[in-house]
């Protein structure tokens, strides 16, 4: 039976045409006893498309510079029961369309299986969320034609008689027989990393892709040279994100400030406030309070290390609004922030938080509070603030960091001060007159500021017409108040509860601890005793399916667990 759980959406919908005309033909033909003269006839058979023989060639570890508007996608990472497609499902369709990558033997191309190709990722931005410096790293098929090492079996220490390219590079399956003869025998050698192209007579990674993704999708640059053990995700030791917002946050006041209270007014954020909130985020810090947690991951260390953070105003950006004083009345910052690693909805927590202070609803001091884990283990109930604003700005490689060294290396004295040392090979150095990239990036923004253009004009014509009695929108009542989460309006909630008065969440040691007992064990610190606790988990069902019987008890199950773990 096909095992359809790596299959795209788009390909399962594609099995479900094929197989419903299937039903309808086979009705057909038992309707009318047999097919019908036309079902019969040949068909001409289209000559194949002759497939590139990846045995001829050789492979490289490379890293790609990956950018992607995340509106339209689930976020980046491939899940195969997402409803909207992702960016890496995208990344996938283009590498093997390309013949970059080659899926397993007997496996269908459009099956998501990046194990293939020794694949890591720095960052997986959720639905929504878009990227400017993603960095993705992989072995994709190079110009290099595989060559042969030929060894003289004959000799009795087997000494090597001839060698065109020597040495051995990452990955496994390095060398493999290509053919024997009674005195040599001449063995391939894939995964070199010696006498490897260079980057003006390599593929053109970025020009190929480019052309395959979609427009939102786009490889800016390729390293070809990677240093020795590189990943993505491990040897990234700085992530930059940025969360862009406008000034007014939402239509409201003309004013920016309030005369009857002197703080912001309704729809206006206090920037300078906002500026010394995330001030407090400086520093290794406890971010439980700042994050959603998943107890499926047993994560128990919420320090991370936040190098900079700050608002930012962007410019050139500005926009004009007659209803708020004309030019460049309506002005675009960011939430920019350095850190070495960051949580689950990290970013998007410590904006809730910041937008509420810039609304004057918290004080800046209620940081340095949820950052204190020990006063408060649980986090106050509140919303994080929305995706479509925040981006993954760009991923920092120093140098001389091997992917295994271990977090601690946050703690060098050259911290936050590192810059990237990979050696990128820009998509426009590859085909410098080529303007396939910019012009399919142009067409997507000029239809977005298109829409902008006649947003603004219609919202300028509306705004000048007077309305009778009233020289500006009335105030929310008292009884109801706006929250501001990053979208392109507010809330509408009741009165305003301050965070450190409302309900807690569990603790995440609560969370863990209750996700473990689900499982069977005493605890989650039990459960993680065990070692791969998912893989006993998984070896005791199993054993209880085939018996047919169930652990009588938590205390049971825990020590079933632990014997199956033993013996694996």
């Amino acid at each position: 039976m096909t095992d359809y759980t790596r299959w795209t959406k788009e390909a399962l919908v594609q099995r479900i045409q094929e197989l419903e005309e299937q039903a309808v033909l086979t009705k057909q033909n038992g309707l009318s006893g047999g097919p019908t003269i036309s079902q019969l006839a040949p068909s001409t058979t289209p000559k194949p498309k002759k497939a590139i023989d990846p045995s001829r060639y050789g492979t490289r570890y490379i890293a790609l510079r990956i950018a992607y508007l995340g509106k339209r996608y689930g976020g980046f990472e491939y899940q195969p029961s997402g409803a909207l497609p992702s960016v890496e499902e995208e990344l996938w369709k283009a590498l093997v369309k390309a013949c970059l990558i080659f899926p397993e033997p007997g496996a269908a191309a459009h099956e998501v299986d990046f194990n293939i190709c020794e694949y890591s990722k720095c960052g997986r931005t959720d639905r929504g969320v878009s990227a400017f410096g993603q960095v993705v790293a992989l072995r994709v098929r190079s110009n290099r034609k595989r060559t042969a090492k030929v060894v003289d079996r004959g000799d009795e220490d087997g000494e090597q008689v001839d060698d065109e390219e020597g040495g051995r590079g990452r990955g496994p399956g390095g060398s493999g027989e290509a053919g024997t003869s009674t005195e040599t025998e001449a063995i391939t050698v894939d995964g070199e990393e010696s006498n490897l192209p260079l980057p003006h007579e390599e593929i053109q990674y970025g020009k190929v892709l480019n052309r395959l993704l979609p427009p939102d999708i786009r490889v800016l640059a390729w390293c070809p040279n990677p240093p020795p053990d590189f990943s993505a995700r491990f040897s990234c030791r700085e992530r930059r994100y940025r969360y862009f917002f406008t000034q007014p946050a939402y239509f409201g006041s003309s004013q920016p400030l309030s005369s009857a209270e002197g703080g912001p007014s309704d729809g206006w954020l206090d920037i300078d406030a906002m500026r010394t909130a995330a001030k407090h985020f400086v520093g290794l810090h406890d971010f439980r309070n700042f994050c959603k947690i998943d107890p499926n991951k047993q994560i128990t260390n919420f320090a991370r290390r936040i190098f900079d953070a700050d608002i930012v105003e962007v410019p050139g950006l500005h926009a004009s609004l007659d209803y708020y004083g004309g030019s460049s009345s309506i002005k675009v910052y960011s939430f920019d922030v350095r850190g070495s690693a960051f949580l689950w909805h990290q970013i998007r927590h410590m904006v809730a938080i910041l937008f509420l202070v810039g609304q004057g609803r918290e004080s800046a001091d209620v940081i340095p509070q949820l950052l204190d884990a020990s006063a408060n283990p649980g986090r106050p109930a509140y919303a994080m603030a929305e995706e479509g604003p925040l981006v993954l700005w760009d991923c920092i490689f120093p140098p001389a960091v091997p992917a295994d060294a271990p977090e601690a290396a946050i703690d060098h004295p050259d911290a936050g001060k590192w810059t990237d040392s990979l050696d990128w090979f820009t998509v426009a150095e590859e085909a410098p007159d080529s303007r396939m990239m910019l012009d399919g990036l142009w067409r997507g923004w000029h239809d977005a500021k298109m829409d902008e253009i006649l947003a603004n004009q219609l919202l300028n014509q509306v705004t000048k017409t007077p309305v009778p009695g009233q020289a500006q929108l009335p105030t929310p009542p008292a009884k109801k108040s706006h929250v501001y989460e990053g979208g392109s309006g507010p809330r509408l909630g009741g009165v305003y509860v301050p965070l450190m008065k409302r309900s807690r969440l569990a603790s995440p040691e609560e969370q863990n601890d209750k996700f473990a007992r689900t499982k069977g064990f005493a605890s989650s610190a039990a459960m993680r005793d065990v070692g791969n606790w998912r893989t006993a988990i998984r070896e005791m069902k199993e054993a209880e399916a085939t018996s047919g019987t169930s652990p009588a008890s938590a205390a049971e199950a825990e020590e079933r667990v632990s014997a199956q773990s033993e013996q694996s």
